[in-house]
């Protein structure tokens, strides 16, 4: 399958990862809901690259399943931080130089700080973006323990409607 050689794409191809690649119609906005659907995998298992920073305005990258929220007072307490919030998408590019909506955690200009959602981990297989809209990367959730070091973290909600 031709698909993007995207920063993330190189770094797993470095550390010799084995990862599917998967494109899917982006759609602005449409999230993991339309990922999921379009490739026909559980939300729960796409998981959402997203860039917050705390109150000291530093950066930092969540990893968190599709169909949950990130609770930021959790997450801020777990830092020891007074609050921690989504960055401004154009402050998000700068740090990761990834577009928003094409995040990956993998390869960013920036070495960021990674939280994950502890289940995360717990999947057999999880689907996390490549580096570019409509592009996810199906991967071992091990993969994320080995090439970013994550903190394992419970901060996940249910999402708001």
């Amino acid at each position: 399958m031709d698909h993007p050689v995207t920063p993330a794409v190189r770094m797993l191809r470095q550390h010799a990862v084995a990862f599917e690649p998967q494109l899917y119609d982006y759609v602005e906005h449409g999230g993991t809901t339309r990922s999921s659907s379009e490739l026909g995998v559980p939300e729960h298992q796409v998981v959402k690259t997203l860039v917050f920073e705390t109150d000291a305005k530093k950066p930092l990258i969540v990893l968190m399943h599709g169909d949950k929220q990130v609770s930021a007072k959790n997450l801020a307490r777990h830092m020891g931080v007074k609050s921690v919030a989504p960055c401004k998408p154009e402050i998000a590019e700068k740090w990761t130089g990834y577009q928003v909506g094409g995040t990956s955690p993998f390869g960013t200009r920036t070495q960021l700080p990674v939280y994950v959602e502890r289940t995360i981990l717990e999947q057999e297989r999880i689907w996390i973006n490549g580096g570019k809209r409509g592009f996810l990367v199906a991967i071992a959730p091990k993969v994320l323990v080995e090439l970013l070091a994550p903190e394992p973290v419970s901060v996940a909600i249910e999402k708001s409607a």
